[in-house]
């Protein structure tokens, strides 16, 4: 028997650190990093008869995740204990959620500009993958659609420290962190696509405020579900579950779901390995092997022994926190993005760049409610501010000029008072002053000169002044205007009106 064609199939579950001050059940301060076991208590040590308590913050932000993933949010949750031992774990289980979570029925839209050139299209061969044909792909092939089967609450745990020599270390610092878990509906089809969607979402909720998202502090990790189906004498056969643990960015992701499948195909071939509902191979990811190594197995929910929290109560969601959750949502990156090509006309470059950050976007649009030039407006913050900012390793939020800095700016070069090289000039002194380009240019005396006659006296004497020049563009060499220009500049100490300059060489030369 030979093998037909064959698809892969993953399901992706992304743990979320939330950015509340406290960690979940307890006061501790949630913090990254610092000196070990100095951020514990008896309630996150999981000491005998500490007990937990909600924190509100803690529900909400989850709510916020569950409205920016376009989910239904629970009236009415409970907490349980899900059971295994790890050295990380003190309590011996994890307060999470099992059959009631938080959000539920949610998706995410993933742009299909960034797939592959081969499956923008929705061709053929992309299309036989999905998991409902072409009603993924929706608004004309604009998008492709994951959807989100649930999102839970639930604590992290603590951090094993494998340092050279003899022994293991733990930080308990991490424990009780509170954390979302996002779990997808088998929906995508590639390493390159379950990547992509971890990207969005890591954007989606770095934009409302969820998390920092910082995959090399663990802020995010992925674990990523994946199987086949094979095709082979026109019966479909699965393949076993692999879930690829802790995949902490976009290029491990993809490397290790494509090292899996192509694994677990070779496996399929050689030992008949087929789906078990039942069971599930932990698996984790090799970098520097660049393979997928087995760490355990298990029995799927049988393992854990779920029961419910005894010392939490299970509790109703109040409206006005889900009300509070959704107003914190607001426009997302991709509707932005839309909106600001189609009111401003900017590109998709632009679009992209301006939208990394709410703040960013919030930003430029403030500058630009008053410009005469919105398209300048996004230049200045792109190629100058921006600039920057990644110089100093600053956010938009750490610079002392105002989005009505930028705006002034622009209007003073399209009003013609300074020219852009003058920008220039002001925008480096708004940056180190704080002060507005008014002030600047009135102290410095920087206002273009526009007068005819003034500018006229000084063409006249550069004229006068390079005889050859002029016998030059006479016999053709036309680029000599533009040198003739720059000393028209020089010589009025860059006042002149550039325009104007060029008008009157244009006439007397003729």
């Amino acid at each position: 028997m030979a093998v037909e064609k064959y698809e892969v199939v993953i399901g992706c579950e992304i743990h979320t650190q939330l950015l509340t001050k406290t960690k979940a059940f307890c006061a501790c301060e949630n913090r990254y990093g610092g000196m070990p076991n100095t951020r514990v208590c008896p309630v996150c040590l999981g000491l005998p008869g500490a007990m937990p308590r909600i924190s509100k913050g803690y529900v909400e932000l989850g709510a916020v995740a569950g409205h920016a993933l376009n989910c239904n949010i629970a009236r009415f949750t409970k907490f349980d204990r899900k059971h295994y031992f790890y050295p990380d774990l003190t309590k011996g289980y994890q307060i999470t959620q099992y059959d009631l979570p938080l959000c539920t029925d949610g998706y995410v839209d993933l742009p299909m500009a960034k797939y592959p050139k081969d499956q923008q299209k929705g061709g053929e061969k992309f299309r036989d993958k999905n998991f409902k044909g072409e009603d993924c792909i929706i608004e004309d092939g604009k998008y492709r659609r994951v959807r989100v089967e649930r999102i839970h609450l639930e604590e992290d745990v603590g951090k094993s420290l494998h340092l050279q020599g003899a022994h293991s270390y733990i930080d308990y610092n991490r424990c009780g962190t509170p954390l979302i878990e996002i779990v997808t509906k088998p929906d995508m089809t590639s390493g390159e696509e379950a990547a992509l969607f971890f990207q969005t979402v890591q954007e989606i909720l770095r934009y409302v405020k969820v998390t920092n998202g910082n995959l090399e502090e663990g802020n995010m990790r992925c674990d990523a579900n994946i199987n086949l189906n094979v095709w082979e004498d026109g019966k479909v056969y699965h393949t076993p579950i692999s879930e690829i643990k802790n995949l902490n960015s976009f290029r491990t992701i993809k490397d290790a779901c494509a090292y899996e499948a192509k694994r677990q195909l070779e496996e399929f071939i050689n030992d008949r390995q087929e789906f078990n509902a039942g069971f599930k191979v932990t698996m984790g990811w090799d970098d520097e092997k660049k393979q997928t190594v087995v760490q355990r197995t298990k029995n799927s929910f049988v393992d854990y022994r779920f029961v419910v929290e005894p010392d939490i109560k299970p509790f109703t969601v109040e409206e006005e926190l889900i009300s509070r959750a959704l107003d914190r949502v607001g426009e997302l990156p991709e509707a932005k993005r839309t909106r600001l090509k189609k009111e401003y006309g900017l590109s998709d470059f632009d679009v992209q760049t301006l939208t990394t950050s709410r703040d960013l976007a919030m930003w430029f649009e403030d500058a630009a409610k008053n410009a005469k030039d919105v398209k300048k407006v996004a230049n200045w913050i792109l190629a100058e501010l921006l600039a920057v900012l990644n110089e100093k390793n600053q956010t938009i939020s750490d610079i002392s000029i105002t989005p009505k800095h930028i705006t002034s700016l622009v209007n003073n070069i399209e009003d013609g008072k300074i020219t852009s090289a003058q920008g220039k000039e002001v925008f480096a002194e708004m940056l180190s002053s704080g002060k507005t380009p008014d002030e600047i240019i009135k102290e410095k005396g920087m206002e273009v000169v526009s007068d005819t006659g003034a500018i006229e006296a000084i063409v006249d004497s550069v004229i006068a002044a390079n005889p050859k020049a002029i016998e030059d563009f006479k016999s053709g060499k036309t680029n000599v205007i533009g040198w003739l220009t720059g000393q028209v500049m020089k010589q009025s100490k860059g006042k002149a009106n550039p325009g104007m300059v060029n008008q009157l060489l244009a006439a007397k030369l003729g």
